[in-house]
């Protein structure tokens, strides 16, 4: 681990920017699908299958990279991804059919893919252990200030006026920018596992499967993603279509929930590192339930701040995602094996939930209507919160560490 305090707080400062710009790239087509849909006449189900096909290829991208980068190292790996996912938001303004626009938000999850698992596996490598959790809460509740605070705002606003394709090309600016700084500022962890540990063998990453743990942050993961892309894939249609309301207002709402996520998303994982992982994922799995019902309410349109501060106050969503996709996984493993811990487990939540879940709610949609997809959303929540009350607390001490893999397996 770098132990220049200067350097973490650089390094957090980038890869906070940089995971904010991803999320953007990724969730500004949920936000502008009241805008595109129409013109391409697209159904529901076709919606929600953007971006299931996003989420799969997202996953595979994940695993395989996050395992590649624990062999070679995370820069030759992290580079090219942001500077090829910048250049895919701008081409998806250029489409002109739904499936130019299917086949470009599939490349698109194969670039993003694996800036989880390196970024997140980065940060954990380069913090002390007492400021782990709150720089991973940090970084990763990017993805709620830029992605889900700012970006519905800013794309829908955009959208309005110059149309949804400037839309995308506005969204694809910032990664150049991300990519640049990756490349002047960050450095190979000292602690990589492709310095410091022998090339782990296919045995050991499926040595993987043999810790609890990491089945129940599957299984949490996939609560978790389906939650979140039940919610955001269709709670700006449940808005406009069934609450009637405007557009912007729907971002606004979702903003609201959005900037929300972000403050929680980097307190709550830093009580983590003095209350416990288990404990602080409870809560953030109760809480997020709260969101999607939320919206099913019909009198709270009438006080749309009274729905805004509610979705502010409860949408838990980041830092759900830093406990059970990083925290807890890359702690109850070898350390050579962190990237591949957070890969497979946003392998398995992402076909499974973030997959799957806009799948299955759009078909259910097409039958039953939008507000079955909220329930789905708040079922994701109970899911986690199942997976989390069997989780053991994981050691953060790395002199208690897990041994390695292929000299006996922590079978906790």
């Amino acid at each position: 681990m770098d132990s220049s305090r200067r350097y973490e707080n650089t390094l957090v400062a980038i890869l906070f920017f940089t995971w904010g710009t991803v999320f953007l790239d990724r969730m500004s087509q949920l936000y502008l699908a009241p805008y595109f849909a129409p013109e391409f006449h697209l159904s529901r189900e076709q919606i929600g299958t953007l971006a299931s096909v996003l989420a799969i290829t997202w996953a595979a991208s994940t695993f395989f990279f996050g395992a590649l980068s624990d062999r070679v190292g995370r820069r030759p790996v992290l580079i090219p991804a942001v500077f090829a996912f910048s250049a895919l938001s701008w081409l998806s303004g250029l489409v002109h059919s739904y499936h130019q626009l299917l086949i470009i938000r599939a490349l698109m999850g194969i670039a993003e893919g694996p800036t989880w698992s390196i970024m997140t596996a980065l940060i954990e490598e380069s913090s002390s252990v007492k400021r782990r959790g709150r720089n991973i809460g940090l970084v990763v509740s990017a993805a709620a200030l830029v992605g889900l605070a700012a970006a519905p705002i800013l794309t829908t606003q955009v959208a309005s006026r110059w149309g949804w394709r400037s839309a995308f090309f506005v969204a694809g600016i910032p990664g150049l920018l991300a990519g640049f700084l990756i490349w002047k500022f960050v450095k190979e962890p000292s602690g990589n596992a492709a310095i410091t540990h022998r090339k782990p063998s296919v045995r050991d990453y499926f040595s993987l499967l043999r810790y609890r743990n990491i089945w129940l942050c599957c299984l949490g993961a996939t609560g978790f993603m389906s939650w979140l892309f039940a919610l955001n894939v269709f709670a700006p249609l449940y808005i406009t279509e069934v609450a009637h309301q405007r557009p912007t207002t729907a971002g606004f709402l979702l903003g609201a929930s959005g900037l929300g996520s972000f403050f929680l998303g980097f307190l709550l994982p830093a009580l983590s590192d003095r209350a416990g992982r288990k404990p602080v994922l409870l809560i953030m799995a109760a809480l997020s339930a709260v969101v999607p019902l939320a919206f099913l309410v019909p009198v709270l349109y009438v006080y749309p701040i009274l729905l805004a501060a509610i979705v502010f106050a409860a949408n838990t969503g980041q830092g759900i995602a830093s406990l059970i996709m990083v925290l807890v996984p890359t702690e109850s493993v070898p350390a050579q094996f962190r990237a591949t811990s957070i890969g497979l487990t946003t392998l398995v939540g992402e076909i499974m939930g973030a997959t799957g879940a806009p799948l299955l709610a759009g078909a259910l949609a097409e039958k039953h209507g939008l507000g079955l997809t909220m329930w789905l959303a708040a079922g994701g929540s109970a899911v986690l919160f199942l997976a989390a009350l069997f989780l053991q607390e994981p050691r953060r001490d790395p002199s208690s560490a897990p041994a390695i893999l292929s000299e006996g397996a922590n079978r906790q």
